[in-house]
């Protein structure tokens, strides 16, 4: 099935990254790390850029954490960084001073409405967009009551009357969540947002959970939204390193068609027989290619398959264009099927990496 054609939604810049009006849906993530620790921050911000993010978001609890966003904006250089503001509308202006790309506000508990307008102020003035922030665990206690809890509807109203509050201090550049930490009330959230509002919208299931839980519910509801057309920009929210939540985001959008594909790697599962680091390598080889088609898209998509064991590699790597196998601590590099060479464990995937490099002729399959 293809997904439904987008939903029309207005565009607004984020840096670089265009979000919305039919922009690619883009991939953010949040750091993890102290934002006080510039140093951390960048680095960390850096190697989620590298698994392929669009927007990094950093926590700003308080002045020191404004500050080093400066510091952390001159080493990320002109990649997407976002604020995330609550409670202290001077934390949003700082932050703004500071360089960032964007905002996550909640309009409603940074303060007066004379605040909320000196923030809209600063941030039309810099160009720099406010996502509008609604979490189920968070809501206001008067809609709470209206609606006997944090019902889809109860944060749709939330969301509405935060983007009003923002229109009427002058500001248009809004995008929207409202995130639940349930599949179902997710889903019926943005379904009726979507319904009430041409912002675009920034998808998430809230505190989804560790790796394994969190991916497969986040992709569950991720996916049937995105295949009904709905969403602009995603975050996985993972109790894990922000890298993986990048990765999952780019695999739940090449499932469904809106991002270009990346590395084809088959992996086989180990057995008793494997005597190499297969798990390693074939993630190693994964995102080796991950960031030579990111860095160099024009060069040729040999599928490519990663074995481990000799009694069957050969011949289940067969139907790959090129394949590594696995030995004793070694591995054996293939080319439709014909074995080409052996070499050390730690050398199989700059091996690899070349031979994709050197690729020539029609992609199987």
């Amino acid at each position: 099935m293809q997904p439904l054609p987008r939903q029309s939604t207005h565009r607004i810049r984020v840096g670089a990254v265009e979000i919305g009006g039919g922009a690619p849906v883009s991939v953010q993530t949040m750091a993890n790390t102290d934002t006080r620790d510039a140093a951390a921050s960048a680095a960390q911000a850096l190697a989620c850029f590298e698994a392929g993010a669009d927007i990094v978001r950093f926590a700003v609890p308080d002045a020191a954490a404004a500050a080093a966003l400066a510091e952390i904006k001159r080493a990320v250089g002109p990649r997407a960084i976002v604020a995330d503001i609550h409670f202290d509308h001077r934390l949003a202006l700082a932050a703004l001073e500071a360089g960032v790309d964007g905002l996550r506000i909640n309009p409603g508990n940074i303060g007066s409405a004379a605040k909320v307008r000196e923030v809209a102020a600063a941030a039309k003035d810099r160009g720099v967009p406010i996502r509008i922030g609604v979490n189920a665990g968070s809501l206001e206690k008067d809609v709470l009551a209206r609606h006997g809890g944090a019902t889809p509807e109860a944060l749709v109203e939330s969301a509405l009357g935060e983007i009003a509050l923002l229109e009427d201090a002058g500001f248009g550049d809004i995008k929207v969540s409202v995130k639940a930490s349930d599949v179902p009330r997710m889903v019926a959230a943005y379904r009726l947002l979507s319904s009430r509002t041409r912002h675009p919208l920034h998808l998430g299931l809230t505190e989804a959970g560790t790796l394994l839980r969190g991916t497969v519910s986040s992709s569950v509801a991720l996916g049937i939204l995105l295949a009904e057309g709905i969403g602009d920009t995603i975050r996985v929210s993972l109790t894990d390193a922000p890298e993986n939540e990048v990765r999952v985001g780019l695999a739940v959008l090449r499932s469904l068609g809106l991002r270009a594909p990346g590395p084809d790697v088959t992996s086989c599962p180990t057995c008793g027989r494997t005597q190499c680091d297969l798990i390693g390598t074939a993630r190693r080889v994964e995102d080796a290619l991950e960031r030579l088609y990111r860095a160099e898209p024009a060069l040729p998509r040999p599928r490519v398959a990663v074995m481990g064991c000799v009694v069957n590699g050969p011949g289940e790597a067969r139907d790959a264009d090129l394949a590594l196998v696995g030995g004793r601590n070694a591995f054996f590099l293939y080319a439709r099927g014909e074995r080409l060479a052996q070499f050390p464990q730690e050398e199989a995937v700059d091996r690899l990496v070349a031979a994709v490099r050197a690729w020539e002729g029609p992609r199987r399959g």
